[in-house]
């Protein structure tokens, strides 16, 4: 729309009137023209308000060179309508901003979107009117808007970061800022320009800059890593997929994690060979796709350090190949953050682009700036005479988008600027307790700017007008969030952050790059599927969450907690719910045991560790095998006696090999795991028996075995947990072996089922109540389960090793495990509890699929080590006052 169009789109309303709407929108990209056409179909009135003279948003503003999106265009689309995709065609994978802008501009005249907008005009202060319940917007130009509801769709990249040097009013030549280039053609021509920052519109305009430019100066502070784009038609393999199953591609971009459909990668990176893993990155380095190098090359490059130090180091290798100058290029190499932990950006010649001669890289950290003068730039080594000031540095992003805009006030004058002092607060990055009728698209607490938007947008806007419309069905004229709701939101967006690298970078991502600002994640990293899987059961649980109120005192409220679950054991759990197993008990004990051999099949291989060894050890009646785990570091080392879990029916040597290889990483330890036997074969006490005879052999073969004299360590889960804990029974009452220390996962300990852990976690957490009742009776008759062999807690209890006791929240399990705790505490022995919250029973065995364990497995090698007497490693975990709950993982 041409800019001298604007005035003819002030509201009809007269200019000291308001103008009624049920839904006023600020914004008009991607996220308010979506808006205005659902609302409009909807039956609801809706203006939205835009401080620029046409459709585009961030399109509109960001006009610098080089500008393109780095989400592949057949997916940065919208999806909606399947009419309005076949009537666009995009001319590259990868469009330019002028295409973007030709694109949402054709979307508002297929759908006469632009009379529903008031351009030029930028709202000023929004006020909610308790007795009214509307909320009041003044503008800066025409009439101000009175709205029932009030949708804030200003995206997360809209308040540019002003630049903080200082001396920037005094400089006499041209300055410019990537985020509000001018519309008017730039002319850079045999100047001196100087671009300061390397983030993505740094990366994306330097190229282009300086094949116009006689000298271009780049200021950097932080590199980034930035990958080819390999720009061209859309592949075709990707357009035959689309063109193929149009619904099906669609479908599958809403349930994956990011909105693109890529598959989930299930190979980590110990599982591959160097070669496997340079072919692997070669190719997606050819393919020129953002979204399939962060996530196809292997499972644990974005949630493990170790995994992701290999792309890391293969993307430096290749600007090392690329920048001829040894030093321009390790200054162009990042070392200071995970790779994908900030944005990475697609580029088009940009690190080549320093091999030539009219560019030059001052490198911050080293020779920081100390101002900008009248003529150019000065640093604490040297000065730049420049003609051009070009401000890469960013956004204020996510919250800048709605804090920055405008003053919004709430229930009670509440202030949006005030909620928000410490970091932004939200309930499924929508909403805001304490402002009613108030919506945020993709903001602070969603998928947002980890996600391809296009799909994020649809999910959020879809979202929104389907609950207004039921809000207008039901009779109901407000909708607000608990802050019991939102609180849960904050733990559960806390727990996803631990699963990612995120949180180990400075980025915009974490509010670091503005001064002042408060810093932690602010886009949610669960996933895009999963996220639309809360929001859809958010709904199917009645609005949980919130509070709906309407006329003549009408109400309703169902509170709580949407996730109370570890972010990767709900996927774990709705993994299993979505295979509609039977039951196991149903398999009978033989079929059961295979079930659960090809179930382990599928899992994660474990970590390498310096040497695997099996051998045969003397049970109770006879031989049993065993599995050793010994570290790569120099013994002798202290022994640890395993047992596995599997309610004394399923498992062996093997079944737990991730758990001991990861135990025997951190702990420094050998692991022995004990093959014991079986029921229905052998029914109690032959697994009592055998745990404790195979502790006695391995205390007396230390030496063979390579450890190290003195007293062993035990540790078991589950039924696993219960047979290491009798053992320390028998040991202590048979006159030994001398055990140093005992480490029990969520063990058995008692054999009545009327505690609330077993009424509240029935059920739906894989450990069944009817699955334990099953292994009772496989493997004890009730005459003998008060036997403290098999019920440790009925046995005496003082005199025990020092013990490391673990429960999860979700598991029937768990009261007596806090039990046993507690009362081998009160018999004088030294105890330590780790209640795991929003874990399940297998939980902290699952190495490298609920990374959220990693914290809690961390702290049992901790244990271990002191119980041994070796030195710890890091922080010590020794704490006075009441038994710590674990949350989330630490990396």
């Amino acid at each position: 729309m041409p800019e001298d169009m604007v005035a003819a789109r002030a509201p009809e309303a007269a200019n000291g009137d308001a103008q009624q709407v049920d839904v006023a929108v600020v914004g008009a990209g991607f996220a308010g023209l979506y808006l205005l056409h659902r609302l409009r179909k909807a039956g609801l009135s809706a203006v939205a308000l835009d401080s620029a003279g046409d459709v585009g948003g961030t399109w509109y503003w960001n006009r610098y060179p080089g500008a393109r999106c780095d989400i592949q265009t057949i997916d940065y689309s919208y999806s909606f309508d399947p009419e309005l995709e076949h009537a666009w065609t995009w001319s590259e994978k990868y469009a330019t901003q002028p295409e973007i802008l030709r694109y949402l501009g054709f979307v508002a005249d297929r759908y006469d979107l632009r009379r529903d907008i008031r351009f030029g005009t930028r709202v000023e202060a929004a006020t909610w009117d308790e007795a009214a319940e509307r909320w009041l917007l003044t503008t800066d130009n025409g009439a101000p808007v009175s709205c029932r509801h009030y949708i804030m769709a200003t995206g997360c990249l809209s308040a540019p970061k002003p630049p903080e040097i200082d001396g920037v009013n005094d400089f006499k030549g041209e300055i410019y800022l990537t985020g509000r280039w001018p519309h008017d053609q730039v002319n850079l021509s045999g100047k001196r320009v100087a671009v300061i920052g390397t983030g993505s519109s740094g990366i994306q305009s330097i190229p282009l800059i300086a094949e116009q430019a006689a000298q271009l100066i780049v200021f950097q502070r932080t590199p980034n890593f930035a990958l080819p784009a390999h720009n061209g038609p859309a592949p075709a393999d990707r357009m035959a997929m689309l063109q193929g199953d149009r619904a099906a591609y669609r479908e599958q971009a809403r349930l994956s994690l990011v909105g693109v459909p890529h598959p989930q990668q299930t190979i980590v990176s110990w599982q591959l060979s160097d070669a496997e893993r340079r072919e692997r990155f070669e190719t997606a380095w050819a393919a020129g796709d953002l979204v399939y190098i962060l996530t196809q090359l292997w499972a644990d490059q974005g949630a493990d350090t170790e995994g992701n130090d290999l792309v890391a180091e293969l993307i430096r290798e290749k600007i090392r190949g690329i920048v001829k100058d040894p030093e321009i290029a390790a200054a162009l190499s990042p070392n200071d953050h995970p790779f994908g932990s900030k944005r990475p950006c697609l580029d088009t010649n940009y690190y080549a682009t320093f091999n030539r001669d009219n560019v030059t890289l001052v490198n911050l950290r080293q020779e920081p700036i100390t101002a900008i003068t009248p003529t150019g730039i000065k640093t604490d080594k040297r000065s730049f005479d420049l003609d051009v000031i070009v401000f890469a540095t960013g956004f204020d992003a996510m919250t800048g988008a709605i804090t920055a805009i405008h003053p919004i006030t709430g229930r009670g004058g509440k202030s949006i600027n005030d909620v928000w002092a410490h970091g932004p607060e939200s309930y499924l990055g929508l909403t805001v307790a304490g402002f009613p009728n108030f919506f945020m698209i993709t903001g602070p607490g969603s998928p947002s700017v980890l996600s391809n938007m296009a799909v994020s947008i649809e999910q959020h806007v879809d979202f929104v007008v389907d609950r207004l419309i039921a809000l207008r069905d039901q009779g109901f004229t407000t909708i607000e969030p608990t802050e019991t709701a939102q609180a849960g939101w904050a733990r559960h967006m806390a727990d996803c952050s631990m699963l990612t690298l995120h949180r180990l970078a400075n980025t915009w991502y974490t509010g670091a790059n503005v001064p002042g600002k408060p810093q932690g994640v602010m886009p949610y990293t669960g996933g895009v599927g999963p996220y639309r899987s809360i929001c859809n059961e958010v709904v199917s649980r009645g609005m949980l969450g919130f509070r709906l109120t309407g006329p003549n005192g009408a109400a309703q409220c169902n509170d709580g907690e949407i996730v109370r679950l570890q972010p990767d054991v709900r996927l774990v759990l709705n993994m299993l719910a979505d295979m509609n197993l039977p039951p196991l008990e149903c398999f009978g004990a033989q079929g059961a045991r295979d079930f659960v051999t090809q179930f382990n099949a599928l899992r994660p291989a474990g970590r390498p560790v310096g040497e695997v060894g099996t051998g045969m050890l003397q049970g109770a009646d006879g031989p049993l095998p065993y599995r050793l785990y010994r570290p790569a570091t120099p013994g002798p080392h202290p022994i640890l006696v395993y047992f596995h879990g599997g309610g004394w029916v399923l498992g062996d040597e093997l079944s737990d090999d991730p758990f001991c290889r990861d135990i025997c990483r951190r702990s420094g330890m050998i692991v022995v795991s004990v093959g014991y036997r079986h029921a229905p074969e052998h029914r109690f006490p032959a697994a009592a028996e055998d745990g404790f005879a195979a502790t006695r052999w391995i205390a007396e073969h230390t030496a063979e075995l390579g450890g190290r004299p003195g007293p062993v360590l035990v540790a078991g889960w589950s039924a696993g947990a219960n047979i290491a804990a009798v053992t320390c029974q028998l040991a202590r009452d048979r006159g030994g072996p001398q055990i140093a220390g005992q480490l029990l996962v969520c063990p058995v300990t008692d054999c009545t089922f009327d505690r609330p852990s077993y009424t509240d976690n029935a059920n739906g957490y894989f450990l069944t109540r009817s699955l334990m009742f099953w292994f009772w009776d496989l493997y004890c008759s009730p005459a003998d389960r008060t036997d403290p062999r098999v019920s440790p807690l009925r046995g005496q209890l003082a005199g025990l090793p020092p013990a490391f006791v673990v429960t999860c929240e979700f598991d029937p399990l768990r009261d007596e495990g806090i039990a046993y705790a507690e009362a081998m505490a009160t018999a004088g022995v030294p105890v330590e509890q780790l209640q795991a919250k929003g874990h399940f029973h297998s939980s902290f065995t699952m190495v490298d699929v609920v990374i959220t364990g990693v914290s809690g497995r961390a702290r049992m090698a901790q244990a271990l080590r002191r119980f041994a007497g070796l030195p710890m490693e890091g922080e010590a975990v020794v704490r006075a006052g009441p038994p710590p709950e674990i949350n989330a993982a630490a990396s």
